[in-house]
């Protein structure tokens, strides 16, 4: 019985063990509202593991002091730290770290976050990315652009339909930070810190994807030794007079170096369709409308990011083709390998048969000098027989002698045949 009162207390005890995880992690990963204007400066770290723990462990101790609990198994944080607002996430091969300073002041003046430096100086990984965002509610001037942009390169666009706009020029300026202009044209509710929560989830998955490119441009020139090693090999496995060991053993060391390079390259390459796959849900989410005369961000990131991705998609399909040719040769090898064999089995049965024949002609011939030796012994007696019988007095006919010469033979004959006849006991019978 319930003491509780609740009727599905039961029901609460069977909730899957990761229900309450994976239902903060639907709400967790967002950024606190945002009101123009206001700037954001978000860094982009490379971590590996042993990274991950020096940062967990960093991470608690920064937070010590402005009373924040710190969960190290947890992947999202949002909280202040002392003037500044404060967003953290973890992600599976990067952390980010987003700080947020209110109120009005010079674009792209990096003084409110001195503290920020400060973090970022502990923690430990390497710096992928690095953003300003200044958020301003009053269209800026000409001037102004000016600045902060590179004019070539100035990318302006329309987003979240029209009640946005953007400018960038994509570059990494003198301060080592990437810039974004945000104008809040009549943005809503969450719906600013949304916009700019997409617009580094964009950038920040657009860098990581490309890093597949370095990888594939890298590994491309192995991949094409090995294609005409593989060439070579193919046209070896198909000579008549070929050595099938040495065959095997190039065709080995070149399975070993694609291996090789298939588990060097797989990861980051499938990573970069991930991230590149996300990179277009996020252009189409921001609703981007070009402004007239100006490069868009959607061109831009397609211009950039399509060829890389082409250039991966490429490079995967190569490895892909000629791991599935190294494997038809190896098969042709094995067939060319298995066939030799039979023939040599063959030819060693077909010996065996002569041999066996052989073997049984001899053993007829010895199975009849058999007969005539016995045959001849056995008369040899019979005279001694008959000698000893005629010096007591006996005397026999002639053609006893003439009769007994088929008999003998006929019944030492007949004697031997039997004898192959006769079975050999089994080891169980009594």
């Amino acid at each position: 019985m319930n003491n509780s009162g609740d009727p599905f207390a039961a029901l609460h005890a069977r909730s899957h063990p990761l229900r309450g995880s994976l239902s903060r992690e639907m709400h967790v990963r967002k950024m606190p509202r945002l009101q123009a204007p206001a700037r954001v400066v978000q860094f982009v770290l490379l971590v590996d593991d042993a990274d991950v723990d020096a940062s967990l462990t960093i991470m608690r101790s920064l937070l010590a002091p402005h009373d924040v609990p710190f969960d190290p198994t947890g992947r999202f944080l949002n909280c202040r730290i002392g003037a500044l607002g404060f967003t953290w996430e973890r992600h599976s091969e990067f952390m980010t770290y987003s700080f947020l300073a209110a109120g009005r002041g010079p674009l792209f003046d990096l003084t409110p976050f001195a503290q920020a430096a400060l973090w970022i100086g502990a923690l430990p990984g390497r710096v992928i990315r690095s953003t300003q965002i200044a958020v301003i509610a009053d269209a800026p001037d000409e001037a102004t652009i000016a600045t902060h942009f590179a004019q070539d390169d100035l990318i302006i666009s329309d987003v979240a339909d029209g009640q946005a706009r953007i400018w960038s020029d994509f570059r990494l300026h003198a301060d080592g930070f990437g810039r974004l202009l945000v104008q809040d044209k009549g943005l809503q509710g969450a719906e600013l810190a949304q916009l700019v929560q997409r617009l580094q989830e964009l950038g920040n998955y657009r860098k990581i994807a490309l890093l597949g490119l370095p990888e594939a441009q890298a590994a491309t020139p192995l991949l094409t030794g090995l294609e005409q090693r593989l060439t070579a090999i193919t046209g070896r496995v198909a000579e008549p007079d070929a050595d099938a060991d040495v065959v095997l053993e190039a065709l080995s060391a070149l399975a070993a170096e694609l291996a090789q390079i298939v588990a060097r390259t797989r990861y980051r390459m499938s990573a970069t369709q991930a991230y590149a796959a996300i990179c277009r849900d996020r252009i189409r989410a921001l609703e981007v409308a070009p402004v007239r005369g100006y490069g868009s961000l959607d061109d831009f990131t397609e211009r950039r990011l399509l060829p890389a991705m082409r250039t991966c998609d490429a490079f995967t399909r190569r490895l892909e083709d000629l791991s599935q040719r190294t494997a038809w040769t190896s098969a042709m090898l094995r067939t060319r390998v298995d066939t030799a064999l039979a023939r040599r089995n063959r030819d060693l049965l077909a010996s065996m048969d002569r041999r066996t024949g052989l073997q049984l002609r001899l053993q007829h011939t010895v199975e009849g000098l058999s007969v005539v030796a016995v045959s001849y012994y056995s008369l040899g007696l019979w005279h001694y027989l008959k000698e000893a019988l005629e010096h007591q007095g006996a005397h026999l006919p002639g053609w006893i002698d003439i009769a007994l010469i088929p008999a003998i033979v006929l019944a030492v004959w007949l004697g031997i045949r039997q004898l192959k006849k006769v079975k050999r006991p089994s080891p169980n019978s009594h």
